[in-house]
Order: C-alpha cells, then structure tokens, then sequence
C-alpha cells in the first residue's frame, strides 16, 4: 500500500473506531509499517486539517472527530480535477490557505480508485500564465485574524499603507470581502474616516483582532467604487 492510499485508510480506519481511540502501535500491526511511519502520516493529516487529536494514558490513542469529516464522497476525478484548477485561482485572495485544506479533506475521503484517477488527470492539465508574471512567493500569507474578521464580527486594527507608501493605523469594522481578477479588499467601516472603505489586501501591514464586537451597521456595498465594477453576490455564482 502506497502512502496515499494509507492516509485514506487511516482516515476510514478512525471513522469506523470513533468514538473509541486507536493506538499508534494497534494502526502500525493494521497497516504493517512502523510507529514511527504511522505517527508521521497522523500529523500530516492533522497539518491538512483533519480533526484527529491524541487522548493520552493507557487506553488513549488517536480520535477521529466524525462531525467534522466527511464520508467517502461519490465524487468523480473531473470534479475533483475542477476543484483543484479552482484552488489555483484563488491564490492571493483571503481563502487560499482554506480552500487548499478543504481540498486535502475531500481527496482524504475519496475512494482509493477515484483518487488516483484524479492524480492522473490533474498531471494532464497545464494553467497558461503571462510570461511576464513577476516572481511571488508560493503562498501569499493573509493573517489568520483578517480571514476570520467576517465571522468572528470583532473590531480589526490595522496598519495600512495608502497609495503613496504611507503608514496609518486603522480601527476597522469589517462588512465584506471585495474580490475581482486584479486585487482583493476589505471593505469596513473606518472609524478614521468614518465612512465605509476599501482596504486592499496586499497594503495591510499588520493586523490584530480587538475585544470589542464591531456593531451591526447597514451599508450598501454597491455605493463603495473601490473596485470600478460590479458587485456579484456569491450566491448569485450557485454557492
């Protein structure tokens, strides 16, 4: 068994056991390898996202938390193909390092067959890209607190260079996520100001989740011309 297919196993393995845990010796007689090879597959599915935690003493082990998994899809290699070209043009925007986990989760999960047909199509499949496409770094990092702003509902501070390079401090209430092919924002309203704004992404410095819960606040997106174009509702994509 190759080491894909035994990170799928592993995974089922701890779905049929949960609640009960499985010991990184029992997993190592199951799949005839050793402690240490299964304690390192146990962590890159932990890195990947997977809910697995260890309970410690005599009868503790490794835990699937099943709530938060997904059973074995009937998903085909093209969609799965599909989701990954997705991934692709995510890169840059506050969902890449999500939308790379959800990914991991589903492939987890896919049958061993539909895996591997999925493997083979995706190594059929070339992005074109301008040849002029400046260097960048292999993942664009977008501070945990700034991904979570619209659903944690907190107050954002944050330090944010203008057009010509200089620095302010902001305190921020978070509204939405503003995307498009060229740049991301997000769109708040500034207590500096005291109007609602576009931050773009790549010009925030820093930034820090506060105590104090942002109020609820009605403002209509569309007024905002940060991008220079309209605004299409996610759900109006089919999500």
């Amino acid at each position: 068994m190759n080491r894909t297919d035994r990170l799928y196993a592993l995974v089922e393995e701890l779905r049929a056991a949960a609640p009960h845990p499985r010991s990184a010796r029992a997993l190592a007689r199951r799949f005839e390898v050793s402690v240490r090879t299964i304690e390192r597959d146990l962590l890159a599915l932990q890195q990947s996202g997977v809910p697995i935690h260890a309970e410690p003493g005599r009868t503790g082990g490794y835990v699937l938390d099943r709530e938060r998994t997904l059973p074995p899809l009937t998903i085909t290699p093209a969609e799965a193909t599909a989701l990954a070209v997705g991934l692709h043009a995510l890169a840059g925007t506050p969902f890449a390092a999500d939308a790379r986990s959800a990914l991991h989760k589903v492939l987890a999960v896919m049958p061993g067959r539909e895996r591997r047909a999925a493997a083979q199509l995706a190594g059929r499949v070339r992005l074109l890209v301008p040849a002029a496409r400046p260097a960048r770094s292999a993942e664009p990092v977008v501070p945990a607190a700034l991904r979570e702003a619209l659903s944690a509902g907190k107050v954002l501070r944050l330090q944010y260079a203008d057009a010509a390079g200089a620095a302010t401090a902001r305190d921020v209430e978070p509204l939405a996520f503003l995307g498009g092919e060229e740049h991301w924002y997000l769109a708040a309203w500034c207590r500096l100001r005291d109007a609602p704004r576009g931050f773009r992404l790549d010009r925030i410095r820093t930034v820090a989740a506060l105590d104090e819960r942002a109020p609820e606040r009605a403002v209509d997106l569309a007024a905002l011309d940060t991008l220079g174009s309209d605004l299409v509702p996610l759900g109006e994509l089919g999500m």
